[in-house]
């Protein structure tokens, strides 16, 4: 299992997500402009595998002008019956897709039905609009827009960090807290804690503790241990012997922190830049959990899922959520049981990854999202 591997403060750089769901509704004074219904028709674009999945929709506009507070996933999906699909209806290559600075308010989403494409109009600015390349490019600095993000940010901030999944014992050999100044049992932020242990050149430490074992639904085989986060020390005196502590300060604070509780570095800022897409290979798993000791969620929900990079799980990874079938006694056959097929009810995307455990954000919904329920490759 990965150790401690993040996006860490990936909320810091907002522009540099490249996808993910409209949040929030696009702003009522958006311009768009369509078409008669009688001469609207569905395009499909077909993806690498050549399978249909990024069909437009039926009564999509023809255009739809940018607005502070749009989102990729937002605006692809005034267009898409699968707002996943927009790297391929965009006809973006892979340095493209990874330059998070290419669209901004007051530009022009344009359907080139006859392409099956979208391109953009217009720079943004206010010029007369004029068709603009989609590649990675400079924007001037006095512009005072900022390219549209993928998602609004603090749906996912806190996990972008946390919660953190590892194995048994993997925190034993961390840094630890062995006291408190001034007789504390618990530490808030501003006190003084002393801590035993290797900081390597450490500095800045987020702070955890061992949490509860994580089940498969499955196979009920535990596959990791969700470490429960509990805010940030500051370095303020290095030990100087080696039966010596060092002193910290606590400089964030979610819970109280007491002795036993364990350290681990800040890693340092990290941009990723990703796109949506289906699973490297076929994946069905279950939500195993949804944080906050909640037993059911909804759009914009973080949930956990029982598959990670062990099963073809990548950041970016988009998935299916179902609702199993019912076993239902027909009635027209001696009441023999029936099984009725699995529900499709919503989509989610997976923008943290672990060995064997995922977190996805929950884009759209027909249905609350409950613990056990099935996701799955996009058919």
């Amino acid at each position: 299992m990965k150790k401690f591997s993040t996006a860490s403060r990936l909320f810091a750089l907002g522009t540099a997500f490249a996808m993910l769901p409209a949040i929030a509704q696009t702003s009522t004074n958006a311009s768009v402009a369509t078409v008669p219904a009688t001469s609207r028709t569905a395009a499909t674009v077909h993806d690498g595998a050549g399978s249909a999945h990024c069909g437009f929709l039926p009564d999509a506009p023809d255009q739809h002008k940018v607005v502070p507070g749009d989102t990729l996933w937002g605006i692809s999906g005034r267009f898409l019956q699968h707002p996943w699909c927009w790297p391929q209806v965009w006809g973006l290559n892979r340095d493209q897709i990874s330059n998070p600075h290419w669209i901004y308010p007051g530009q022009i989403v344009v359907f080139d039905r006859a392409a099956g494409r979208l391109s953009l109009r217009g720079d943004g600015a206010g010029s007369e609009p004029g068709v603009v390349r989609l590649s990675p490019h400079t924007r001037a600095q006095n512009l005072p827009q900022q390219a549209i993000p993928a998602i609004p940010l603090n749906a996912i901030q806190p996990f972008l960090t946390r919660p953190l999944i590892v194995e048994r014992n993997e925190l034993a050999s961390s840094p630890r807290i062995v006291a408190a100044a001034d007789g504390h049992v618990f530490l808030g932020k501003g006190d003084k804690a002393y801590v035993r242990g290797d900081l390597k050149g450490g500095t800045e430490f987020q702070v955890y503790r061992p949490g509860e074992p994580l089940r498969d639904p499955d196979t009920k085989t535990i596959i990791g241990y969700e470490a429960t986060y509990l805010g940030t020390l500051a370095l303020d005196r290095a030990a100087r012997a080696d039966n010596e502590a060092h002193r910290f300060i606590v400089s964030g604070s979610t819970q109280e922190m007491g002795v036993g509780d364990r350290l681990v570095p800040i890693p340092a800022p990290t941009v990723v830049n990703y796109a949506p897409h289906p699973p490297s290979a076929v994946v069905r798993g279950r939500v195993m959990a949804i944080p906050g000791g909640v037993t059911q969620g909804g759009q914009n929900n973080v949930i956990s899922i029982n598959r990670g990079a062990s099963a073809g799980i990548d950041v970016g990874t988009v998935l299916e959520l179902y609702r199993y079938g019912r076993v239902i006694a027909d009635r027209t056959e001696g009441r023999k049981l029936v099984q009725l097929p699995d529900e499709k009810y919503g989509t989610v995307f997976v923008f943290r990854v672990f060995d064997r455990v995922s977190y996805g954000l929950v884009m759209q919904v027909s249905d609350s999202v409950q613990i056990g329920d099935i996701v799955r490759s996009p058919e």
